[in-house]
């Protein structure tokens, strides 16, 4: 049995835990960025998107009321034909009243759905930051007890005496005695 281990890989045990600290600082503002991006998300939804459609709604129901009045002041005018350009426009505007609607439905649709689509993603994301917060700590402390354990286990010296150590504590003689008298031969008897 050699009397000192032969540690080898305390510099791959650093390594790896030198890559654990660069993993770790780089995703915990990736998945706090994340999170924050999620936010922005849903305040967008609600704070802005819906009152921008509503208004756009409004804006866009009095161009369409202008361009039919325009339109229906031409055919009673009997002055003139209603033109194509005054039909064109009166099209347009409903058409763009119908889209402002649409994004509008789909706005108040996302808004009501964000957080049931969402949130089973988001606890997901929390586990994954509380592993990088706790667990992951607790390794790189682990590994740092375990870089000094070793170090210091490889720099002590080696035992001294005649004494193997086999249990609670126990020693037992070496059983194999040579004197010089005797030529190198074992045992302590005449020949």
């Amino acid at each position: 049995m050699p009397e000192r281990a032969n540690v080898t890989s305390v510099e791959a045990i650093k390594e790896f835990r030198s890559h654990l600290i660069v993993y770790v600082t780089k995703a915990r503002p990736a998945l706090e960025e994340v999170g924050a991006e999620v936010l922005r998300t849903r305040l967008w939804l609600q704070d802005t998107q819906r009152p921008y459609w509503e208004g756009q709604i409004k804006r866009r129901a009095k161009i369409l009321e202008e361009a039919q009045q325009a339109l229906f002041s031409a055919r009673l005018g009997n002055l003139r034909e209603a033109t194509s350009a005054e039909t064109a426009a009166v099209t347009r505007a409903k058409r763009s009243l119908e889209e402002a609607e649409g994004k509008l439905r789909i706005t108040k649709l996302w808004t009501r759905d964000f957080d049931n689509r969402v949130e089973p993603l988001a606890k997901q994301l929390e586990k994954l930051h509380n592993i990088l917060s706790i667990d992951l700590t607790k390794a790189i402390a682990s590994l740092s007890e375990t870089v000094k354990t070793l170090d210091a286990y490889s720099e002590a010296p080696p035992a001294t005496g005649d004494a193997i150590p086999t249990g609670a504590g126990a020693q037992v003689p070496s059983a194999t005695t040579t004197t010089p008298d005797d030529g190198g031969k074992q045992g302590g008897g005449a020949t």
